[in-house]
């Protein structure tokens, strides 16, 4: 037996020795790899939940449809607003926490209405080490339970167990919600989510696979993962994406030549907070001569 077997079975064996679990299921290669560990071990007494939202891009929700079908377990979806949160709209440095908190007590209220006593989500062994993540303080503040972490998975090791599952999402890219692409103490507001999810829609059209399009208030800057920005130099992508960023209401649209990077407009554990509009391109870039 294998490490990640013995991992998976002692995951497998907790969510076993519960009457029922709700997974907070976004659809992505944690939930999908913690719903099927949960219906595999509680059958129908496992529910996976989508907590459905103006953050959510339709495409991950369709998702989240789609991969909870493949793996079998009942899937149920609840709707609410982070925006009715001050807090939230607000976005600043704890934006990830009200968020989570909001979204973890959708997923309470349905597992009070069901008589399910635990709550699981797909927070693995590797997310505690990776930069400035507030949502975590409310995962442990509201009793979560994240069988990955528990019981060791990295995000390494998840991955694997998805491609034993044969996942359809063992592959897919992290896609944090749509506020994660306006810079922090920039205002979240409906408009800005829009026009962000509408400008992500060219980028997937054209089949890249890690992206982003962040919005410095009007200014669009694409990210694409750096394996792929040739791709996004050719001239007719350049033409199409220039078009329907401005279609949809930014003023002006940028490549940003660093590529993607997770989390490049919100604030790090060991570095300044990101700049917004004002200086986003005050940075020094290398210049190549040493």
């Amino acid at each position: 037996m294998t490490t990640l077997d013995a991992k998976l079975d002692a995951a497998r064996a907790d969510l076993a020795a519960r009457d029922g679990v709700v997974v907070a299921f976004s659809g992505g290669v944690d939930s999908a790899v913690v719903a099927t560990l949960a219906h595999e071990a509680l059958g129908d007494a496992a529910l996976a939940c989508t907590a459905r939202s103006e953050t959510l891009p339709a495409s991950e929700l369709d998702d989240a449809v789609r991969v909870a079908e493949e793996i079998g377990i009942p899937h149920e979806t609840v709707t609410f607003s982070e925006l009715d949160d001050p807090d939230f709209v607000a976005n600043g440095e704890d934006r990830c926490y009200h968020c989570r908190t909001m979204r973890l007590g959708k997923m309470y209220d349905v597992a009070r209405e069901r008589g399910i006593g635990t709550v699981c989500d797909g927070t693995n062994a590797s997310d505690p080490g990776e930069g400035h993540r507030p949502g975590l303080r409310a995962v442990e503040e509201l009793d979560v339970f994240s069988p990955l972490l528990a019981h060791d998975l990295t995000k390494a090791e998840v991955r694997e167990a998805a491609e034993r599952y044969d996942l359809s999402v063992a592959d897919k890219p992290s896609m944090a919600c749509l506020s994660s692409r306006i810079p922090t103490g920039l205002e979240v507001t409906e408009e800005r989510l829009t026009r962000v999810e509408k400008a992500e829609r060219v980028l997937r059209t054209w089949g890249f696979s890690q992206f982003r399009v962040r919005d410095h208030d009007g200014l669009a800057r694409i990210e694409v993962a750096p394996a792929e920005l040739d791709a996004a130099l050719d001239e007719e992508f350049v033409r199409a994406a220039r078009e329907h960023l401005s279609d949809v209401g930014f003023d002006h649209v940028t490549l940003d030549l660093h590529g993607y990077r997770t989390g490049s407009v919100s604030p790090d554990d060991d570095t300044e907070e990101e700049p917004v509009v004002a200086d986003v391109f005050a940075q020094e870039y290398p210049t190549g001569e040493d």
